[in-house]
């Protein structure tokens, strides 16, 4: 793991009134750096070749760097050049799924925004559960073994795959059955299948709830909340009843759960003083599992069922794609902050604050 100390020293030789936001072209970068420019900061994309096309034409990064494949983006070069721009680089999901949990903990030497560490608590779905369990967070009941299985439940492989060839089994048999065909198509290998997890289907909506973190302030804020679109299964749920046993086996109206975009939500208000409980709760655990613990973004992942119960099924430990909705704010971010606060502008919020009160380095690992 590389030594938070080693980050902090590189720090002392950026020149602090010409930093840069550093982030990985995808995901949810135009929020970024967008929020990034808007709070003074230069900005900047590594991006893999050919998808430059977005940051430039809208114009939200002051300079681009191409790479031939995101393997290259721990390379000399390119830290090399992230340095010289003095950047900070920011999170996202497709961070984690491109570059790597152990090469972000070992080989990236660029002062990151936040814990690097605790990257490997959410991508570890075991280490992931016992997280929520020492923060006394509902979750779904998981079955440790496919043979287990005794209700319906979601199937799902490690990794950040937004929700790519999860599944729903019944049975040893069902599930069984599927994994078979993922292995002949070459969709998942044998460790996926050894690392599966499989947690009981629990019915209800879908809440994707964002939060941020202020170290400076000591502050948990609930940011907002949005639900994933999901391809194919929100398509085949237009089918009827009727039609769908009709197409069923066919390998085009198999459900599958890939997001494919973002759909804003407003909570009830009765609900709000649940999600700030539970947020509150992760980030006093994170300390303790991961110091210094959270540090800016985070996402819980839930279904309310028609009885009002919150359970979490997944924790990001980052910005998630679900904050794009809100590149103008969110009705929560206004109640804080007026108009105009992205989950990124947040981030670059807090780092100038950070480093006009000398407090850069309690952010950066």
């Amino acid at each position: 793991m590389i030594d938070p100390r080693e980050m902090h020293e590189l720090i002392e030789g950026y020149d602090l009134d010409d930093l840069t936001i550093a982030v990985l072209g995808s995901h949810s970068a135009l929020q970024i750096l967008k929020g990034a420019k808007e709070m003074g900061f230069r900005t900047l994309a590594v991006c893999k070749k050919g998808r430059e096309m977005v940051y430039r034409r809208f114009r939200v990064a002051d300079e681009i760097i191409s790479v031939k494949d995101y393997s290259e983006f721990t390379s000399k070069e390119v830290m090399e050049r992230l340095l010289e721009n003095n950047s900070i680089l920011i999170p996202h999901g497709s961070l984690v799924a491109y570059v790597g949990v152990g090469n972000i903990e070992n080989k990236l030497k660029v002062p990151f925004f936040g814990t690097r560490g605790i990257l490997r608590w959410e991508s570890d779905r075991k280490m992931e559960r016992k997280w929520m369990e020492k923060a006394r967070i509902k979750l779904p009941k998981e079955f440790r073994d496919p043979s287990e299985i005794d209700r319906l439940s979601l199937v799902k492989f490690p990794g950040a795959r937004g929700g790519k060839d999860y599944f729903l089994a019944r049975s040893p048999k069902s599930f069984k059955k599927r994994v078979e065909k993922l292995l002949k198509d070459g969709k998942v290998t044998e460790e996926d299948v050894k690392n599966v997890t499989i947690q009981e289907y629990i019915s209800g909506v879908n809440m994707y709830v964002s939060y941020f973190y202020s170290p400076l302030e000591d502050e948990v804020e609930l940011f907002g909340m949005d639900r994933r679109y999901e391809s194919n299964i929100d398509g085949l749920t237009r089918i009827s009843a009727i039609d769908q046993i009709e197409l069923y086996g066919e390998p085009r109206f198999v459900p599958s759960y890939v997001v494919a975009g973002n759909v804003p939500l407003v909570v009830r208000e009765s609900l709000l003083d649940k999600l700030f409980k539970m947020g509150d709760s992760v980030v006093k655990v994170s300390k303790e599992i991961c110091p210094p613990g959270m540090i800016g973004a985070f996402c819980l992942e839930a279904m309310v069922t028609d009885n009002l119960d919150i359970k979490v099924f997944e924790i990001s430990a980052r910005i998630v794609a679900g904050t794009n909705p809100y590149i103008q704010g969110s009705p929560y971010s206004y109640l804080l902050y007026g108009d105009n606060m992205s989950m990124g502008k947040r981030i670059a919020l807090e780092v100038k604050r950070a480093v006009e009160k000398g407090k850069l380095k309690e952010l950066i690992t």
